[in-house]
């Protein structure tokens, strides 16, 4: 693999979507770049704009991870959604983990486990460490376990899906329409409150669309039974 970090936040994004709110899944264009930019489950926090956002969506589909959804069943929108179940034959337990690893960075077994509540349940430890070896054990890897740092007490797994090199590395690249709160520049404390004000307003957006989104399938629904109650004589 060698996926861009955008690349990389997008897939991340649209496996994590799927799994805590499949109602909303595939994504819309706005929902996916909420979701690459909301301040919450994310290391480091990103802001994306459209176009970056769809830049990179489509640049995945160009590599067999990504699949388009064209507008059906009252939707007006192009959706996006992942093929890595397909692509790569994994299961939702390796999902979940991927997704995490690709969202927050590298991640302890104790991490994983409880930042992955919300899409699956492990019983216990040993059940992640045996989803990350079979993750690292494939003829290609997509995990890698890490050397411990000074005053690390547990082993740190890395995904490989941007190569060797960036296994340990959680901070994006640079690109056209993103700004990072993992900058190596200082940020001036207003700049701070400003992309925190940003993330804030981000995820009220993408409720509001959520809102809008769930609104326009009640219709469609409330459409279909009219049409329904006329053809039986209601």
């Amino acid at each position: 693999m060698d996926l861009s970090p955008a690349e990389i936040r997008v897939l991340g994004s649209l496996v994590e979507k799927q799994l805590t709110t499949p109602q909303q899944y595939p994504l819309t264009l706005n929902a996916l770049t909420l979701a690459c930019s909301q301040s919450s489950n994310r290391d480091p926090v990103v802001a994306y704009d459209e176009p970056s956002a769809e830049a990179a969506v489509t640049s995945v589909k160009t590599k067999g991870l990504v699949r388009f959804v064209h507008p059906s069943h009252g939707r007006s929108a192009l959706r996006y959604g992942h093929t890595l179940d397909e692509a790569w034959g994994l299961e939702t337990r390796p999902l979940a983990l991927l997704a995490v690893l690709m969202l927050r960075g590298p991640q302890t077994p104790g991490e994983l486990r409880s930042r992955t509540e919300r899409m699956v349940r492990f019983s216990d430890p040993s059940e992640v460490q045996a989803e990350l070896d079979a993750l690292a054990a494939r003829a290609e890897p997509l995990v890698v376990p890490l050397p411990r740092g000074p005053g690390q007490k547990e082993d740190r797994y890395g995904q490989l899906l941007g190569g060797p090199d960036t296994a340990a590395r959680s901070e994006p690249e640079g690109a056209p329409g993103l700004v990072t709160s993992a900058s190596p520049s200082p940020i001036p404390a207003p700049t701070r409150r400003d992309e925190r004000g940003a993330a804030a307003s981000n995820e009220v957006s993408a409720l509001r669309v959520e809102v809008t989104e769930l609104r326009a399938e009640v219709d469609a629904l409330r459409r279909v039974l009219d049409d329904l109650r006329q053809q039986l004589g209601a």
